[in-house]
């Protein structure tokens, strides 16, 4: 092929054909940024979207938190009467009261005989017994909907000194 044919099969561009082309490579280039551009709002969009309904359902869920939490302390008082007088009407107004706040998502952390959990319980003595195992619970914990209330304020298990030094001599004796 020589350069006649090349030139037959390519009409010339004018210079008027020239300045229309780089035109449109320039009207297409801002069309791919203008492009880019409406990927990315969208996506922002959509991540605001998903924000705002986690944001919303969030609310919801803990919507009664601070009603909740309050309402603990009158529910531990009304245990506490209940089981220090023999009214049947107040032992059966505080369990239906417990009901209800536990349909609300109210639960009591369990901690007694458990392994001590400095996420959950929070310990206000310590006494001889196994080590890190809650022996007594002092004040109920609670969580709602997973989220901490109040911790369980517990009595943890240590091994006393005279055990662990026993259990040492012991072992020195065996070896």
């Amino acid at each position: 092929m020589t350069d006649k044919d090349d030139k037959k099969r390519k009409p010339h561009l004018s210079k008027n054909d020239e300045k229309l082309q780089k035109e449109v490579d320039v009207l297409k280039e801002r069309l791919d940024e203008t492009e880019e551009c409406w990927k990315r709002a969208l996506a922002d969009y959509r991540n605001l979207q998903r924000r705002t309904t986690e944001g919303i359902e969030k609310t919801i869920r803990f919507a009664n938190y601070e009603l909740i939490s309050e309402l603990i302390e009158v529910y531990d008082n009304m245990e506490i009467m209940s089981k220090h007088t023999e009214d049947k009407g107040l032992k059966m107004i505080t369990e239906q009261f417990w009901e209800k706040l536990s349909h609300h998502g109210l639960e009591k952390i369990k901690a007694s005989g458990k392994d001590f959990d400095e996420n959950i319980m929070e310990a206000v003595e310590t006494k001889e017994g196994p080590e890190g195992k809650v022996l007594d619970v002092t004040q109920k914990g609670y969580k709602f909907k997973d989220r901490l209330v109040r911790p369980a304020k517990v009595i943890v298990g240590v091994q006393s000194e005279k055990r662990t030094e026993s259990e040492k001599h012991t072992k020195n004796k065996e070896e």
